[in-house]
């Protein structure tokens, strides 16, 4: 089991520097798989219908990505207060984020849904671990067992942050791998049409600043997804684009050593390490 106990000189923040979900999420090559989890969210109707609903996501898809992963590097490398500070903000939008279910989608017309469903809270927080440890293993290094294990008894932690109940959290990794798939394989998980079209704003976003970068990251996020998941999306793959896909991660996996600590490190992770290092 990972230590998420205090030091003297870290007692200030929620992780601990020799934590696993330390080492593992101060890597920026992990907003790679972020269309990933995304798209694995959305697969979910009542998040779709949720983000439909309750945000700009459609006018920056990308944007509201950003934001969601910049308030994850605030809880885990952040000073408590800012910390903290962060989860609150997630909090408070979460608690306006509910309504119903419109027509054509795969549950019923009128259902309700209300993003503070602890079953809501849980898919969209195991989409990111998940696609965490696979950017990981893919772009970084390959996590050995008692790495992936540490790591996932970290996100527990996030977890109970983000008010989920202890009860509904999978106590172990096998137990999260079995729930991922149990949910990837049940009903639970049907790609509507609201899923369909806010799928089409991520691939390809309308702002032409994001047009350079968009035809890698949608194949990153197609080629990261579970096939099945890829295929109700209706995205199309080639063995062409699994052997471009595959060339390309290879190169980010052997040229990412080299890459400067201000393009590679998350900024968050950066000015934490830099506090502690001045304190040490």
């Amino acid at each position: 089991m990972s230590d998420t106990g205090n030091s003297d000189h870290d007692e200030q923040r929620l992780f601990s520097p020799h934590t696993m979900i330390w080492r593992v999420d101060r890597e920026m090559v992990l907003l790679l798989a972020g269309g990933r989890a995304l798209l694995m969210q959305l697969a979910h109707p009542k998040v779709a219908a949720g983000v439909a609903d309750h945000s700009s996501f459609k006018d920056d898809p990308l944007g509201r990505l950003h934001r969601t992963m910049n308030t994850m590097w605030s809880i885990v490398f952040d000073d408590a207060p800012d910390a903290y500070a962060s989860l609150e903000r997630v909090n408070e939008i979460h608690r306006k984020v509910r309504g119903a279910i419109k027509h054509g989608e795969p549950l019923p017309k009128g259902m309700p849904y209300d993003a503070l469903d602890a079953g809501l809270l849980l898919w969209v927080h195991a989409t990111l671990v998940d696609s965490a440890i696979v950017a990981y293993d893919l772009f970084v290094r390959t996590l050995s067992l008692d790495d992936r294990a540490a790591y996932y008894e970290d996100t527990k932690k996030l977890a109970y942050l983000f008010g989920i109940p202890r009860t509904n959290v999978p106590p172990s990794l096998q137990a999260f791998d079995d729930y991922m798939q149990r949910m990837l394989d049940g009903n639970a998980i049907d790609v509507g049409p609201t899923a369909r079209a806010l799928t089409r704003e991520i691939l390809h976003p309308r702002p032409w600043i994001l047009r350079m970068g968009g035809p890698l990251f949608s194949l990153m996020t197609v080629g990261l997804l579970p096939e099945h998941l890829r295929a109700a999306y209706g995205l199309t793959w080639s063995k062409r684009r699994e052997k471009i896909f595959q060339t390309l991660a290879k190169s980010i996996r052997t040229f990412l050593p080299l890459v400067p600590a201000p393009l590679r490190i998350v900024r968050h992770a950066r000015a934490a390490e830099k506090k502690l290092a001045r304190r040490s």
